[in-house]
């Protein structure tokens, strides 16, 4: 397939592990480049760094909205309205054009798509069956509209797959493109660890509602209750609403939460080589980059099936633990046999994790859109 000669990427904001997968995307393009509804997601403590990508930014009013979801959690999720999209597109005229949401930027792009000129539209879905449930009728009749407009659409793996695919877009117009980040600096942590250290469960990101941490932490108290002589450590790398909460949470004697705050992007691999089972109780997520991190880091991960990352790349017993955040008998399984496997099986289980995602690199990555890009522009011959 030939590849086109301008791209237009639309994103919300360049997140610290993007800026690989972009940056290999542009140099697979003859010319790139990013629009950007702002530096950085409000409620994270990255620092704007694009290292020289091509990047700018769009003008756009903000209405603040809120996102409550059937698992019993809500959360704030304004919206961005644009309003010099299709004036940018028509300065920059790109072959194809690459939007990752199904919002009203979107919307803007298949008009300008529609109104006769050759351009194509890719629409990079990063969602899934569980994070849409409870959406909401316009925001899915829109999906299905914005879908059906798309000459290609991305999707985070299987779960946004089947999503796309019950609203109508045809199997050969999906591509599955794993969500992945520069792994090669937590392959490069050794892979051993002290047996002490073995199972000291790390969490890593946002202290949320949507991340399932007070439930998990309920059924975790319960099972330390249980084993008043097994000393249960966990780790939280990130900070949020929900700090207070969790500080303050009543705990048995052999339970210890130690609370690290907002942890600088690279100094990342250094924390997770001092864990030994990362957990991902999450009651819905498009993907969980957390995940890979890990399992490159060598953790087998105790992770909910409501992370698409969890559901694709995780066997349950060969490189973590699975489970149902709604099902309680399932997380104590799961907690069962994470600690009572010994460390000699931890660490055979955290090097199946690391041979796991190996291969997702931003290069991959950046490989995987770019056949979507070149099969949205292919159908203008």
């Amino acid at each position: 397939m030939s590849t086109p000669n301008r791209v237009a990427l639309l994103t919300s904001f360049i997140a610290p592990y993007r800026t690989a997968v972009f940056k290999d995307l542009e140099r697979r393009c003859k010319e790139f480049e990013i629009f950007v509804l702002r530096p950085v997601e409000a409620d994270r403590a990255w620092s704007v760094d694009w290292e020289d990508l091509p990047v700018r930014q769009q003008r756009s009013l903000m209405v603040p909205g809120t996102w409550r979801h059937p698992h019993g959690f809500s959360e704030s999720q304004p919206i961005h309205l644009p309003y010099d999209t299709i004036p940018q597109l028509i300065r920059f005229d790109p072959d194809v054009i690459l939007a990752d949401e199904l919002g009203l930027r979107t919307l803007q792009a298949a008009v300008y798509r529609a109104i006769g000129r050759r351009t194509r539209l890719v629409v990079w879905a990063k969602l899934s069956e569980v994070t849409e449930q409870g959406r909401g009728r316009f925001r899915l009749f829109l999906r299905r509209v914005l879908l059906q407009l798309a000459d290609a659409v991305i999707v985070n793996g299987g779960s946004g797959a089947r999503y796309v695919k019950n609203l109508g877009v045809k199997a050969d117009k999906v591509f599955r493109v794993p969500q992945t980040t520069d792994v090669a600096s937590f392959l490069a942590i050794p892979s051993e660890r002290a047996p002490a250290v073995r199972h000291r469960l790390l969490y890593c990101g946002r202290l949320v509602q949507l991340k399932g941490l007070v439930p998990f932490l309920s059924n975790l108290a319960e099972f330390a209750r249980q084993r008043p002589n097994q000393p249960i450590e966990v780790w939280f790398a990130g900070d949020g609403p929900l700090r207070s909460d969790l500080t303050q949470f009543p705990l048995p004697a052999n339970l210890a939460l130690t609370f690290l705050g907002d942890v600088p992007y690279d100094r990342l691999p250094e924390v997770y080589s001092q864990a030994g089972i990362l957990i991902f109780p999450t009651l819905a997520d498009e993907w969980g980059l957390v995940v890979v991190e890990a399992m490159a880091a060598g953790l087998p991960v105790l992770g909910s099936l409501h992370s698409q990352a969890v559901e694709d790349l995780l066997t349950d017993g060969l490189d973590g633990w699975t489970f149902r955040p709604d099902d309680c008998a399932g997380l104590r399984s799961a907690l069962n046999r994470a600690f009572g496997a010994p460390a000699e099986e931890i660490d055979r289980m955290g090097q199946h994790a690391r041979n796991r995602v190996r291969d997702l690199t931003p290069e991959s990555m950046s490989q995987q859109m770019m056949a979507a890009v070149e099969y949205a522009y292919a159908q203008n011959s």
